[in-house]
């Protein structure tokens, strides 16, 4: 199914079926091949538009494709992290090739998630539909935590695609399976969405005490036009 090295649709099922960790650690060695990965060229669209920084993260790194894509603008210390062992062992194989920093893999849930550095930029790419609109404030005291004064968190995501759209009865039909799978079945796997799109984003993040902006309208995604978003933590007086 979608690539010949991508998962079958047995393989699909049974990570369907586990928990989200256990699904991704199933599913990590094809899931570069699957349309669920975040494509190259946006991520190269996102690179477009950052400058260099000493130290960045990428939180829910999963197979290190975010990692892989900003390591030539970090010049001292790059991090990811992820839940998912499977996948880190992917990022691990992918990192190990070309030049530039060696990443350091951190096998976390985000949500507790609190290294000791500060960074300039943290990233994220993909992963908002595995937190529940409940864990979205923790999540955004995660992302504010982690970041310096006039550090950045970069991320791309969209507006809702409006209810005549054909996605977003396929994003409600997604959903409401999952709502039912969840409901039937232990543990849940978390994965829903049209999830944290602007501009319902900025209200977390602004609790957080970041200050939210756009930073380009237009970016080319996969089935529609896509944003490109910063929030910013504050510097110090």
């Amino acid at each position: 199914m979608f690539h010949p090295d991508g998962p079958t649709l047995p393989q699909l099922a049974r990570q369907a079926l586990s928990s989200t960790v256990r699904g991704y650690d199933l599913i990590a060695p094809r899931f570069d091949h699957t349309p669920f990965r975040t494509p190259d060229n946006l991520l190269q669209q996102v690179v477009d538009h950052l400058d260099p920084v000493d130290r960045a993260v990428d939180l829910c790194c999963g197979t290190g494709a975010g990692l892989q894509a900003i390591r030539p603008l970090v010049r001292q210390e790059l991090v990811g992290v992820d839940f998912s062992e499977g996948m880190l062992d992917i990022a691990r194989q992918r990192l190990a090739a070309g030049t530039g920093l060696k990443p350091t893999l951190v096998h976390q849930d985000v949500l507790a998630y609190d290294g000791e550095k500060r960074f300039d930029l943290v990233v994220s790419f993909g992963a908002f539909g595995h937190f529940l609109p409940k864990d979205q404030p923790a999540l955004s005291r995660t992302i504010a935590r982690a970041l310096r004064p006039g550090g950045r968190f970069v991320f791309v995501t969209g507006r809702h695609p409006g209810a005549l759209n054909p996605l977003t009865w396929a994003a409600w039909g997604f959903n409401a399976a999952m709502v039912l799978r969840n409901a039937v079945i232990r543990p849940p796997f978390i994965m829903y969405y049209l999830t944290f799109l602007w501009p319902d984003c900025v209200e977390p993040l602004s609790r957080a005490g970041l200050e939210v902006s756009i930073v380009h309208d237009g970016l080319s995604a996969p089935y529609q036009r896509a944003m490109l978003i910063e929030a910013r933590k504050p510097s110090s007086p």
